[in-house]
């Protein structure tokens, strides 16, 4: 067990919004979130990919993981695609759920983490206005103007350019991590197998999620012994928003090929130029040390 408390004035109240399904480092966010005493995580959403029944893949992902991990802790459906196919459609479990918690009158503030699209926060946004100002949105994200790259597509706002846009420039509390900070987290797949392999069944779902998405047919893009845990940052952030640098920036606007550009009258949002990848990284593997180092299966 972790032996140190968390003192109550400093604990924030979290949901974890994620296409879990998707690639394999979500489930290493979530389950760092989920350990971490600091976070108290209210929910856990399910985020579509870009592909038809996709939301219902991370639904089922986060099941696992919860289970592995033997937490009691609500996971959610969200919304079943792109916003621009949500019209005429009641809002998902996730969308209600955000909505009620953002106008819970609790002392604790409430952060967003978004490791995927940005549909269920969209849609929250567009069907109930009155939530803007309730609540804090760290997003794993988006280019960077600063350093554009024209050869590949950012994935989490390319999955829903019309979303990431309205949220983007919807004047909320939004502070991003785009792909150049996001693709630091690097770690290898020989540290995974010696450090959290034997935690637990939680650890060895990790790896072997990770080996058999390594040796899938869309990982053309990995270097083949090592990854980017490059959802992680939302939840060190959530820890301690200084463990990166970041700068107060006009939000970009993302164009059809996901490149990022400046567009007039943008509103403020925070836009971290580092974060500190040791302190993320080794905070998820002692945490799975301390609490699952017995395998259990």
């Amino acid at each position: 067990m972790l032996k140190y408390e968390v003192p109550e004035e400093k604990r924030i109240r979290v949901i974890v919004d994620t296409d879990a399904a998707c690639e394999a480092d979500d489930p290493f966010a979530i389950a760092q979130a989920l350990m971490s005493k600091k976070l108290d995580v209210r929910a856990v959403v399910a985020e579509h990919f870009g592909e038809a029944g996709s939301m219902e893949k991370s639904y089922q992902e986060i099941l696992t993981i919860l289970s592995c991990m033997e937490k009691d802790v609500p996971a959610l459906r969200g919304e079943d695609g792109r916003l621009c196919e949500t019209r005429g459609t009641a809002p998902s479990p996730a969308v209600e759920f955000l909505k009620e918690e953002a106008l819970r009158q609790e002392e604790k503030p409430l952060f967003v983490l978004c490791l995927g699209a940005m549909t269920n926060v969209a849609r929250a946004l567009r069907e109930y206005p009155q939530i803007k100002g309730k609540f804090t949105v760290i997003w794993i994200g988006c280019q960077d103007t600063e350093q554009n790259n024209p050869h590949i597509r950012e994935f989490n706002s390319g999955n829903d350019i019309e979303a990431a846009n309205f949220v983007l420039h919807s004047g909320i509390d939004l502070w991003l991590v785009p792909m150049k900070v996001y693709a630091t987290m690097l770690i290898s797949l020989a540290e995974i197998q010696r450090r959290i392999y034997p935690c637990g069944n939680i650890g060895k779902h990790l790896f072997e999620n990770m080996v058999a998405y390594n040796r899938g047919p869309f990982a053309g893009w990995t270097a083949g012994e090592s990854w980017s845990l490059g959802d992680n940052p939302a939840v060190g952030i959530a820890m301690h928003p200084g463990c990166g640098r970041f700068r107060m920036r006009p939000a970009p606007f993302v164009q059809e090929d996901t490149l990022c550009v400046e567009k007039e009258g943008a509103p403020l949002i925070r836009i971290y130029d580092d974060v500190d990848s040791r302190f993320i990284l080794e905070d998820m593997m002692c945490k799975l040390e301390i609490l699952y180092g017995a395998r259990q299966a």
